[in-house]
Parts: structure tokens; C-alpha cells; sequence
């Protein structure tokens, strides 16, 4: 992780408008990517999950490369597995700025984004340009529904981005779960998730008939503990490969930053170290419910070594992160996987 970093990041980084060092920050990435390419890979212990072998259990989460334009580089710093997206079914712009901002005391971000993406379309052409390069990291793509979409046509939305994207994907993932876009979270509910998972996995099935690829929903840290109950229960029923627990958070206890600060920022979810807890509770319910039946992926708050080997314990077979690369700088993944056990 790196002191360095933490001094530079303390006392310059925050100074600059967190979307535009994104933005900075991802340019200098993928530009030191052929270099980054050349490093001995993360010695972490391969993991087998839905048919597919991770390199080890460190990933990137969604969010971080909305459109694909930077997983090799990604893999490059350490990342066994990087998740694009979210990706919608049409192009579109996002909410408006200021919608990234960063709560450095808590070690934590909010952000109302609101699925800024080039669309399904776009990313699937820059997808099939890539191809699959030796030595990759394992590829994930998470879909989301359009603004502009009515809840009616959900469904429909969630599908043409499964026939453009599924091709591409070593795995593919449902986001139902971000605060972010008007009406998102009530397909949460199961009456309305169960027609929408099996729709995707319908159209997944008959773009890749021959090769199956694995279908993951990922849930929101808010939904209440029956609500998480029957989301398991519903993806066993269904056949799903997995769940990904945990999106952000719309919550805002406990924080260190000043009240008013947070008042000021408005709406949002919030990520990093506050999500900890919350989301290793949501894991440890669903892999009690589910048992051995599902691949779960652990998400937020996840900082140290220490946090990673919690959400195992907690019954996660793979863990992500987003928060603290920003936090901690691009020795993180590798840092998070050598503090794992090797065997």
C-alpha cells in the first residue's frame, strides 16, 4: 500500500476534484500498462468458481472501468478478475456534477454517478476488438437498466444488453442493487427479480448455447435481512451461479466527517471502510442460506489483508475492491493478495 501514496493522496490528491483525477489517475494506468504487464503476477492460490479458474480471489469491483477500456492494464497491477460496467442498455450521461466526493476521514466515497456509460452497443464492439488476451484477467460484466427506461420495459432492456454483452463475458452479473437510479432497487423485490434473472438467463443461453456463462445478482447492503433471505432462497430456485454482496449504501452512520459535510454532499452511495461490517453480515446470511450451492463475491469496505480474510471466513469464495484502490494506490491488489493465505 505504501506510505508514499497515503502522503501523497492525504495532502495533494484530495485537493483535486475526484472525478477528474479518476479520470487522470485511469489515463496514467492504462498508459503503464505494457510496463505493468511485465511484473511477475500476484502469487495468490488459483480459485475455482462457476466452472471458471481465478488467479486468486482479489478483484476489482464494477465501477472503477465503466467501459472496458482498461482490463488488461488492471490486470496488470494485480487484479485476478476485473468487473466492468455498470453497462446499460443505451448510452448515457449520468446524473449531473458534482457527483463524485470523497469522505478521506472515513476512508470512504459517495457517489451518485447514475451509470454513466457508452451503452451496451459500444462496449461490446471495444470487447470484441480486445478479444481475449493471454494471460487476462478473468472478465466480468455488470449490466444495469437505462435511466430513461420505464420499469415495464425493464426487462427488455436487461436482455439487449445480455445479447450485445454476454458473448464477451466470463461471467455475468445483474445490478439491481445501486441507489442511483431512480426505481433501480425495487427490482430487488422477488416478484419483479424472478422474471428479470430468468429472462437474462434465457438470453444469455441462446447467444452462448454451446458454453454457458455464469449469472450473479448483486444485492444492496439496505435490503432488510428477510428481504436478503429471499433474494438466497430465490437465486437456489433459479439456478443462479452466484450473488454479490455487497452494492453501496445508502445509510450514513457512524462517520467521522462532520454532519454538515455529509448534509452538504446530498444523496448517494456510500462506499469503503464504514460498509464493512453491514456487508460481511449480508454475506455471512446468504452462505448460510445458500450453503455450498452458490459462488459469493464479498464487497465493501474491504481494506487489508485482515478485511479480505473476514469475508472469507465469512463464507466468500472471491472479494473485491474499489474504495480502497483509490485510498491505497496501485500496490493494493498485490498488497491484499500476498497478505492471503498462499495454500
Amino acid at each position: 500500500m505504501g506510505r508514499p501514496y497515503r502522503l501523497l493522496f492525504d495532502h495533494l490528491l484530495t485537493r483535486a476534484d475526484p472525478e477528474r483525477a479518476h479520470h487522470a489517475a485511469f489515463r496514467a494506468i492504462r498508459a503503464a500498462g505494457p510496463v505493468a504487464r511485465r511484473l511477475p503476477a500476484p502469487a495468490g492460490k488459483p480459485v475455482e468458481a462457476m466452472g471458471l479458474t481465478f488467479p486468486h480471489r482479489v478483484g476489482l469491483a464494477a465501477g472503477f472501468d465503466k467501459n472496458g477500456v482498461g482490463i488488461d492494464a488492471l490486470g496488470a497491477l494485480g487484479f485476478g478478475h476485473v468487473e466492468i460496467g455498470t453497462v446499460t442498455g443505451e448510452p448515457q450521461p449520468g446524473n449531473p456534477r458534482p457527483r463524485l466526493f470523497r469522505l478521506p476521514q472515513d476512508r470512504a466515497v459517495v457517489n451518485r454517478m447514475g451509470f454513466n456509460n457508452d451503452g451496451a452497443e459500444a462496449v461490446a464492439l471495444r470487447l470484441a476488438r480486445r478479444g481475449r488476451p493471454e494471460g487476462a484477467p478473468v472478465l466480468g460484466i455488470n449490466i444495469g437498466k437505462t435511466k430513461v427506461v420505464p420499469p415495464e420495459r425493464a426487462i427488455a432492456d436487461y436482455e439487449k444488453s445480455t445479447g450485445l454483452l454476454a458473448p464477451h463475458a466470463d461471467y455475468l452479473v445483474v445490478n439491481v442493487s445501486s441507489p442511483n437510479t431512480p426505481g433501480l432497487r425495487d427490482l430487488q423485490a422477488v416478484a419483479v427479480l424472478e422474471p428479470l434473472l430468468t429472462a437474462v438467463r434465457r438470453r444469455a443461453d441462446q447467444v452462448r448455447p454451446d458454453d454457458r456463462v455464469p449469472l450473479l445478482v448483486k444485492i444492496a447492503p439496505d435490503l432488510s435481512d428477510a428481504d436478503v433471505l429471499a433474494v438466497a432462497d430465490l437465486a437456489v430456485a433459479i439456478g443462479l451461479d452466484g450473488v454479490i454482496a455487497t452494492n453501496t449504501t445508502i445509510t450514513r452512520d457512524g462517520l467521522r466527517t462532520d454532519p454538515a459535510t455529509v448534509e452538504a454532499i446530498g444523496a448517494g452511495g456510500l462506499s469503503g471502510a464504514p460498509l464493512r461490517e453491514r456487508a460481511t453480515a449480508v454475506l455471512r446470511m446468504v452462505r448460510e442460506r445458500v450453503g455450498d450451492d452458490l459462488t459469493l463475491v464479498g464487497v465493501g469496505g474491504i481494506t487489508t489483508p485482515q478485511d479480505a480474510r473476514e469475508r472469507i471466513e465469512a463464507g466468500a469464495d472471491l472479494v473485491q475492491g474499489y474504495t480502497a484502490f483509490v485510498y491505497e494506490g496501485a500496490l493494493w491488489p498485490r498488497t491484499l493478495v500476498a497478505g492471503l493465505p498462499s495454500a
